[in-house]
């Protein structure tokens, strides 16, 4: 049932009232440096700030077995996260409504090299409409709307007529694997709401995501003898180029994937990571180069691994040193489907509603080709997977920020959608 236009403002002030509470609730999320390995303490902070509103926490270890069973599941690596997901669950006294999952995620990226910072990474600051931090626009202040759009429907005298379950994850810089192990723990909903910073819009869709590994031996001799040797970095250097190959392959075929057609360079290729040798007069021994590359909706993931193989195993073959050193590639991150989440369902006009009442605005949408953990629920929930959130400007970059007032606007809406949604009575003290 729509919302009475009292309700509405109702929930608008509470919004306000509370909100300058919530960007404080922000920034302490900021300072845990909460990279890959090191979001066990911003856990127990967003458990403890749950369990104190009166969820019940759920907080569970990722099960690794039945991730890996799973065809969605990133691939394991030492360097993956042991921190616990949470999960706060909010039961109706009245179950009447729509159920929802609302779900952020605390790992953040690494903040690079610090001096090149304006202001340091862990530290927020705020700076006219904007809020500095890393990890604050992507997306610790989403987490943090995630709760106080809930604090916003008790402050304005209501409560939710459906199950909500409010989920922190980890892993989702990496694997994806923190939201997929909320999938197999059982947690279902009706729709899921992930407030990612998507510039105030709709995500239509977006790619999948492939971590890989690509090693190279050569053969070490002094560099004044490096004919009779084989460089490891240069031969990785010609991986390298045979990959751009197959990112400009796969960007040939984007008229055939819906949403993507109209995108300048949907499939994009990093190789964001390179080390080797062992000396600067030494012909290195060994290279490896860490790769991301992304793949169309519809495309599995075991597919693309297999050709990403054959290709750089084709190249090999036909190189004159390679061909007797073949490469090794090893799939170590990232291994996760694309998916669209199509126009029309009831989901979609609600918050098309609230974005409305909240900004002036209709709602617009665009396709993005970075990964976002609407893909498990979207995928394997089957349900309506909507991303949605602040505006915000270099994320994974320096001087991460995000706008404050956006930051307000998504609240409010975010706060309409899940009355309207989930449906909301009155508090009887």
């Amino acid at each position: 049932m729509p919302l009475s236009p009292d309700i509405k403002q109702r929930l608008i002030s509470a919004v306000n009232a509370g909100f300058d509470e919530q960007i404080r609730f922000t920034q302490d999320m900021i300072r845990f440096p909460s990279v890959r390995g090191q979001e066990a303490e911003v856990q127990k902070f967003v458990s403890e700030a749950l369990a104190s509103r009166g969820y019940q926490i759920d907080t569970f270890d990722m099960d690794r077995a039945a991730i890996e069973a799973h065809e969605g599941g990133g691939k394991y690596s030492d360097a993956h996260s042991t921190a616990p997901i949470v999960v706060g669950t909010l039961a109706p006294k009245t179950e009447s409504g729509r159920s929802l999952i609302l779900q952020a995620h605390v790992d953040v990226v690494p903040a690079g090299p610090e001096d090149m910072w304006t202001y340091p990474p862990f530290e927020p600051h705020i700076e006219g409409d904007w809020l500095y931090g890393r990890g604050g626009a992507d997306m610790k202040a989403g987490h943090a709307a995630n709760i106080y759009a809930m604090d916003a429907i008790k402050r304005a005298g209501l409560a939710p007529t459906a199950r909500i379950h409010v989920e922190s994850v980890v892993e989702e810089e990496s694997t994806g694997n923190g939201a997929l192990a909320t999938h197999l723990r059982g947690y279902r909903a009706d729709a899921v709401l992930i407030p990612e910073p998507e510039e105030e819009m709709l995500v239509r869709a977006n790619v999948g995501t492939i971590w890989f590994e690509v090693e190279v031996h050569g053969v070490p001799v002094h560099v004044r003898e490096m004919g009779s040797g084989a460089n490891a970095i240069d031969a990785a250097y010609r991986i390298v180029a045979r990959l751009r190959a197959l990112e400009e392959n796969w960007n040939a075929n984007k008229r055939d994937h819906p949403y993507f057609e109209d995108l300048d360079h949907p499939i994009n290729l990093n190789v964001g990571k390179i080390e080797g040798g062992d000396w600067a007069s030494s012909v290195p021994a060994w290279c490896k180069i860490g790769c991301r590359i992304a793949i169309y909706p519809g495309q599995k993931a075991q597919d693309a691994a297999d050709e990403i193989t054959d290709w750089i195993k084709s190249f090999a073959a036909d190189d004159p040193y390679l061909s007797r050193n073949m490469p090794t590639v090893t799939f170590n991150g990232f291994f996760a489907e694309g998916y669209v989440q199509e126009p029309g369902t009831q989901a979609e006009e609600i918050l098309a509603s609230a974005h409305k009442d909240a900004t002036g605005n209709n709602l617009g949408s665009f396709v993005t080709p970075g990964y976002l953990d609407c893909r498990v629920h979207k995928l394997y929930d089957k349900v309506p997977a909507l991303c949605y959130g602040p505006i915000s400007e270099n994320i994974h970059g320096v001087d991460e920020r995000v706008s404050i007032e956006s930051l307000r606007r998504i609240t409010v809406a975010m706060t309409l959608f899940i009355a309207e949604w989930c449906g909301v009575e009155e508090i009887h003290r």
